[in-house]
């Protein structure tokens, strides 16, 4: 791995992952190195239990995973974990009745797998009790003999050391391991640091480093220092810290760093310290355990090494939050954030845009804002979930966009906890945020049409292309907010939750709130996918000639708004806001702007001059055959209208997509053109749309 100058005169230490495997884990091992191949890690340190070497299904399974590791990876194995049966107490953090026995144990593993890795290190965490119980062991003697006799067959056995990572970082207890003649045969010392995790007093990394060195300075060691072990839990949800404590450790003055870890900890398993004990144990890695990617890891995948110091861009202005007041837009950096925070920039306002960027893409859409509008522009990476956090970035807050949300039905299906802790936990903490304030701002809440569930007492009829409902009423002018509301999947109950509780903070508390129903909205700036911003993802999967599956037939119908359409609605509703507060309105393309996803990729079809081949599959849970708003409470109290239809938008987005991919624009496509394309298909539309 290549070195870079981090300073003036240190160079970035070798940057490794730690992970522990459990018996068995095959699958797992297999995850683990394929994302350690996509973020260029060539170091692995890893745990082999003594304990379960003891056993014939441990032996088995670690003469599979060190060839298996070392295959593509250099592995730092640390050996620890007294058999119980052979410890002065019956328990893995137990020193050894027979001290040479963990030497004897070391020796017999270098025989059978010692080609597999060059260094050894020797315990973890020593001075940790949950790792060793030191109380078994005054004067560390016996871990001195113990670790000493392995340290010394070791090298007679062509091996380099590593004396466990210490923590805390203790150079009191460095000094014993020298008193103690440990160090003789000691290649690097380890230490361990989890900044504002388990070491809430934290000095910095220079501060701890600087101490150990100079133990070795004083006893004229040439011993390299080792940050076995470094990491930041995540169970606060804060990533963007994760991220900042990494960048940390790349400058730290040491030999070599491995982080911790690749994934989260599996829920159902125990830790050292026991089961759920302490739920910092459990969210450390760089992916959920669904493998779902933090923002750490996707940044280093995207950027590598060099690039992380320079997302300037990704930034938390807990020092630099300005004085003045701005408009706080919640999830600022997805799409509709993005756009709206765009015009209002434009227009002179200050804004500040609070997101965890947990979109993947929507990073850079935070660093077109940055860079163009920087100067006016505060950005804030936090999570919703966090009361303090939320109530921070609300103090100057004069105006309110909360779009932060979980907005797949899918992921909600698959995780309803996690989207009714982000959806309706959230907006708790928004509205309590508000009303904490002396001067209460305005808020505009982004729901969505699945509160009004699957419309199952709606009948439609079907041509080649489309569903249309046999209500005369519907059919001329959509779904109004009279509707009953009837939650559907989980995203739609957390969703609704939030719908009503932003309803009812106005009747009970008197804050300026209203609620828009949104139908699908897209336009440039959107990474959609096929269960959120279904425009722009068949756009994108079209024009990277990706395969497109849809759920249903395809003759499912949606009114269709431009973003930039809804931006003005945002605008008119915060103007309007001591009339309107209090209420909900249905907000999208309306009866004017719908179409189907097969009419939608026709059009793609006809963009690209080929036709788009599909797949089809099931129907999802709370999937409408039919959605189309009714428009007209809004535009009644504000005098809003969508000035986009559906052609000369889709048109907009399919142009700001290839030019963002560097890609040619089709002939269709130019601005100039589209709305000539708009006009001479703006017969056949209508009567598709009454079909």
């Amino acid at each position: 791995m290549n070195s870079i100058e981090n300073s003036a005169t240190t160079a970035r230490p070798t940057i490794g992952l730690l992970e522990w495997f459990r018996t068995g884990e095959y699958e797992r091992v297999e995850q683990v190195l394929a994302e350690l191949q996509e973020l260029g890690v060539t170091e692995l340190r890893t745990g082999v239990s003594w304990a379960d070497y003891f056993t014939a299904e441990g032996k088995a399974w670690y003469q599979w995973l060190l060839p298996t590791l070392a295959r593509q990876v250099q592995v730092l194995p640390c050996f620890l974990y007294t058999p119980p049966s052979l410890g002065v107490r019956p328990k893995t953090s137990s020193p050894p009745r027979n001290l040479k026995a963990y030497a004897d144990f070391l020796d017999v593993f270098i025989s059978d797998l010692g080609e597999h890795f060059e260094w050894v290190e020797l315990w973890n965490e020593p001075n940790n009790r949950t790792e060793y119980d030191f109380t078994l062991d005054y004067g560390w003697y016996k871990f001195a003999e113990m670790v000493g006799g392995a340290a010394y067959w070791a090298k007679q056995r062509g091996k380099k050391t590593v004396l466990g990572g210490m923590s805390p970082i203790d150079p009191n207890w460095l000094h014993v391991m020298f008193e103690r003649g440990v160090m003789q045969y000691i290649d690097a010392v380890g230490i361990h640091g989890f900044p504002d995790v388990f070491d809430q007093l934290w000095d910095g990394w220079d501060a701890n480093i600087e101490a150990i060195r100079q133990v070795l300075r004083e006893h004229s060691s040439t011993a390299e220092l080792w940050i076995t072990e470094a990491g930041f839990s995540t169970w606060q949800y804060d990533e963007f810290k994760q991220l900042q404590e990494f960048k940390k450790a790349l400058r730290a003055d040491a030999d070599r760093v491995y982080w911790y870890a690749a994934r989260d900890l599996d829920l159902s398993h125990s830790t050292v310290g026991g089961f759920h004990v302490d739920e910092r144990e459990y969210y450390f890695g760089l992916k959920r355990t669904d493998g779902t990617p933090k923002l750490l890891y996707r940044m280093w995948a995207t950027h590598g090494l060099d690039g992380l110091e320079d997302l300037a861009y990704i930034k938390r202005g807990d020092e630099t939050l300005t004085s003045e007041s701005y408009t706080l837009i919640t999830g600022g950096a997805g799409f509709v954030g993005t756009n709206l925070a765009k015009r209002l920039l434009e227009m002179g306002k200050r804004v500040l845009v609070f997101d965890n960027l947990s979109r993947p893409g929507v990073e850079r859409n935070l660093q077109f804002l940055h860079d163009t509008y920087g100067d006016r522009l505060e950005v804030y990476v936090g999570d919703i979930r966090d009361l303090e956090t939320v109530k921070r970035v609300m103090r100057n807050a004069e105006a309110v966009f909360h779009f932060a949300a979980q907005v797949a039905v899918t992921t909600s299906l698959d995780f309803p906890i996690n989207d009714f802790t982000i959806n309706a936990r959230g907006i708790i903490n928004v509205l309590e945020a508000i009303r904490a304030q002396p001067t209460p701002p305005a808020l505009v809440f982004t729901s969505t049409n699945k509160v009004y569930g699957g419309l199952e007492d709606l009948q439609f009829v079907a041509n080649d292309t489309r569903y249309s409902p046999t209500n005369k009423q519907v059919q001329a002018h959509g779904i109004s907010e009279q509707r009953a509301l009837d939650f559907h999947s989980p995203y739609g109950c957390s969703k609704g939750t939030a719908d009503q509780y932003v309803i009812d903070y106005s009747r009970s508390f008197g804050l300026q709130t209203v609620v828009f129903r949104m139908s699908c909205i897209y336009g440039p700036h959107q990474y959609g996918n096929e269960d959120q911003g279904w425009v722009a993802h068949f756009a994108i999967r079209a024009i990277e000639n990706q395969p497109i599956s849809i759920y249903g037939d395809g003759k499912q119908v949606r009114d269709v708004l431009f973003v930039e359409d809804l931006v003005d609605a945002f605008l008119l509703a915060h103007k309007h806001m001591p009339r309107l507060a209090g209420q909900a309105f249905n907000i999208g393309g309306g009866v004017d702007n719908t179409v189907s996803l097969l009419e939608l990729l026709q059009m793609l079809g006809q963009y690209k001059g080929e036709k788009i081949p599909l797949s089809f599959g099931d129907w999802r849970t709370g999937d409408q055959h039919y959605y189309v708003s009714d428009i007209s409470k809004f535009r009644q109290a504000t005098g809003w209208y969508p000035k986009h239809n559906v052609q000369t938008g889709v048109a907009k987005l399919y142009q700001w997509l290839c030019e963002s991919r560097g890609l040619e624009v089709p002939v269709l496509l130019p601005a100039a053109q589209a709305e000539e394309h708009a006009r001479t298909s703006s017969k056949t539309v209508k009567k598709v749309a009454v079909a």
